[in-house]
């Protein structure tokens, strides 16, 4: 199989991908199908999930276990570097490859899909579309052989408000002095560098914004407790504190003055991530639900049989489907419309079919020792990081406003 040659080995990764791109399109208009490539992404992060993450998901999740095997393991087949350059030990994929990737690792165990997406949307494909040679030298090669990659945007009074960033730096010759706290930084317990917003000017407000690269061991860089999480306890987040944290000009991503138009851009990616991880947990309850559904008799019959259930899974197959066009179309075409959809979309899906798996469970889908409870506090979190629903609504509604010169 395709996947099992993928499997072997990095290198033959990289050789079998080399070759499709040579006789694969790369048209960028949206189509459900899946080409080539995608597709032997798609087999390689399924195998790789029903043979290891499976077994372990619930293990790692009640445990609180930090996947660093998995997370090695993926280094191993490329994923850690999905959409970077080859020079620097990535893939070179495309988006939709990396979110058809980041749903199977999700359906598997939503922790490391959680750990996959934010390390690539946000903080490697960053440093590869943006970063200089030196900075990528230096921020991104190690970064496709197991180091983590975090990105460090809310604060305690800045979540969806990027403007109101408190997080100050400020220019002392060829050094930048940084000074501040983030929040629900994810993988910062474990991870080795960081993309930091901080402002230069509070008065101008967004355009007062700069995006630094920050190594976690830099003087003057704290990390905070583990922070207690109701889903993906595999994956860690924590507060940053930076006290007179000293950059060289170098760490300085982008221009001064960038900061917002680069967070901006990149939330626009990181939508796309929370979608797949979002469709991928919303996969794996319904999988969980049809299983469990073939197995269980109630009323002298198997519960497939029973009108009720069978409208259930019926509604959850139709959610999943919605949410991957979507996903797909918006890894596809970027955009903060399609990326925003996307995510609100997924999210609100994922919810609504784990909340049905665990109702076609019963009582069993109360308990820890069946996954349902854990799909249904894993898709509660895609409602909230990245942008709350609320905030996903609103962008939605300007730009499809702005299209039609209605503002």
């Amino acid at each position: 199989m395709v996947a099992g040659a993928l499997l072997k080995s990095t290198k033959s990764s990289l050789c079998l991908l080399q070759c499709m791109k040579a006789v694969v399109s790369q048209s960028r208009s949206f189509t459900s199908q899946l080409n080539a490539e995608q597709l032997a992404i798609q087999e390689l992060a399924r195998n790789y999930t029903n043979e290891h993450l499976k077994p372990n998901a619930s293990k790692l999740d009640l445990q609180g276990l930090f996947p660093f095997e998995e997370i090695k393991q993926l280094t191993n087949l490329g994923l850690m570097g999905a959409c970077v350059d080859q020079e620097y030990g990535g893939l070179g994929l495309d988006y939709l490859s990396l979110a058809v990737a980041v749903e199977e690792i999700s359906r598997g165990c939503a922790s490391t899909g959680m750990v996959v997406s934010i390390h690539n949307f946000l903080y490697a494909n960053l440093v590869n579309e943006r970063g200089t040679p030196e900075q990528k030298e230096r921020f991104l090669s190690d970064f496709t052989k197991g180091a983590v990659g975090c990105f460090a945007l809310s604060e305690p009074d800045a979540g969806s408000d990027v403007a109101n960033i408190k997080t100050t730096a400020r220019q002392d010759g060829d050094f930048w002095i940084l000074n501040g706290k983030k929040s629900w930084v994810t993988s910062a317990v474990e991870g080795a560098a960081t993309v930091v917003f901080a402002t230069f000017d509070p008065e101008l407000r967004h355009k007062g914004l700069a995006c630094f690269l920050v190594p976690l061991d830099a003087e003057g860089v704290f990390r905070g407790k583990k922070e207690p999480l109701m889903g993906v306890r595999a994956a860690t987040a924590c507060d940053l504190t930076l006290e007179h944290v000293r950059l060289p000009n170098s760490c300085l991503l982008g221009h001064s003055g960038e900061g917002f138009k680069i967070a901006m851009a990149q939330l626009d990616q990181g939508r796309i991530g929370i979608a797949a991880h979002a469709v991928g947990i919303a996969q794996a309850a319904l999988d969980t639900a049809i299983s469990y559904a073939k197995e269980r008799h109630a009323f002298g019959k198997n519960l497939t049989r029973l009108p009720s259930v069978k409208d259930r899974l019926t509604d959850m197959c139709i959610m999943v489907e919605t949410a991957r066009l979507l996903t797909y179309r918006a890894a596809t075409d970027v955009s903060t419309k399609n990326s925003s959809m996307a995510k609100y979309v997924a999210g609100r899906n994922a919810a609504a079919v784990a909340d049905h798996c665990v109702q076609i469970l019963g009582g069993r889908g109360l308990s820890t020792k069946f996954n349902a409870e854990r799909h249904f506090r894993d898709a509660r979190g895609t409602q909230i990081y990245g942008g709350v629903t609320d905030i996903q609504k609103r962008l939605v509604g300007h730009f499809l406003l702005k299209e039609h010169n209605a503002l």
